[in-house]
């Protein structure tokens, strides 16, 4: 079942399959590559990306239940579970990691939330770390008063999600050699390798440190499919000092994209993404006839492009 079988995320008028946009960049050309570029970021103007795709299997689940998920303080994933929840009259609850927020005025990413209907409950670090586990999870459920909500993990990314990104995969189909994504919880690689062809790849460039996404892509795919599937790797240079963290050289790179290509570059996660590629093209990565596609998994926030 895809989302477009489910009459509510039908109406909300999803493009899919999302565009795919190839862009001539001598950087690439001029070693034998394309590079194509999948625009996920054009699937809904709120529920961006692989949001949509995380959020509706999660959605379709929940069956008009109240949704409780978790974030930072900058969480694009806060941001589009608060939105589904206003365009579907769900109500949301997002727990927040950081409790010296509390009380304090809202940053524009949490005060969308609020805006939206999402109501906020903030924890200590040490309790959102341990969130996922089960007595954690029950007593941060009790407090915030949603014992019969349905949870969605950080980011999104639980088996659901993974066979709702699966459908990236099977929608580029043929049309890559080597797929690339952005990584946060994994969640997206986890299902786009599942759904890629034989012969195709799929490459993940992590936006946090740690080295820890090999072993939770390979958990996502075992919940969701029972073992690791497709041909996929890691590559962990190119967080720029980890999540949220940009450098002046990331910014200016991504305004010369957009210069470039007129595609405007989200800068925690797709800007590390084709920064990253263009970098690996420069190394001889990729064999000359490759064909390269970086999934564009969201644009910019006014707020922390």
């Amino acid at each position: 079942m895809t989302s477009l079988d489910d009459p509510a995320l039908a109406a909300l008028g999803p493009r899919l399959p999302s565009p795919v946009q190839e862009v001539a960049d001598e950087r690439f050309t001029r070693r034998g590559l394309r590079l194509l570029l999948k625009r996920d970021d054009l699937i809904h103007p709120e529920l961006i990306g692989n949001k949509w795709r995380k959020l509706a299997p999660n959605l379709r689940a929940a069956r008009g239940r109240r949704i409780v998920t978790f974030g930072g303080a900058y969480s694009n994933h806060l941001r589009a579970t608060a939105a589904a929840g206003r365009l579907l009259g769900l109500e949301t609850i997002g727990v927040v990691r950081g409790e010296e927020l509390a009380g304090r005025p809202l940053n524009p990413s949490l005060a969308r939330c609020v805006a939206d209907g999402m109501r906020l409950h903030f924890v200590d670090r040490a309790t959102y770390r341990r969130k996922a586990e089960p007595d954690t999870l029950a007593a941060v459920l009790r407090a915030a008063g949603a014992e019969d909500a349905h949870v969605v993990p950080e980011g999104g990314s639980n088996a659901l999600a993974v066979r709702g990104c699966q459908e990236l995969g099977a929608e580029l189909g043929e049309q890559a050699d080597v797929v690339a994504v952005a990584c946060g919880t994994g969640g997206t690689l986890a299902g786009l390798a599942a759904g890629l062809p034989a012969g195709r790849r799929a490459l993940g460039i992590p936006v946090l440190k740690g080295g820890f996404l090999t072993a939770a892509v390979e958990a996502l795919q075992k919940e969701a499919f029972g073992a690791r599937r497709g041909d996929w790797w890691l590559d962990d240079r190119f967080h720029f000092g980890g999540y949220a963290r940009t450098t002046p050289a990331l910014h200016t790179f991504a305004e010369d994209f957009t210069a470039r290509h007129g595609v405007p570059v989200e800068r925690l996660y797709v800007a590390k993404l084709l920064y990253a590629l263009v970098a690996l093209a420069e190394e001889g990565a990729f064999p000359r006839g490759t064909t390269v596609a970086a999934v564009v998994t969201g644009r910019p926030f006014p707020d922390h492009t």
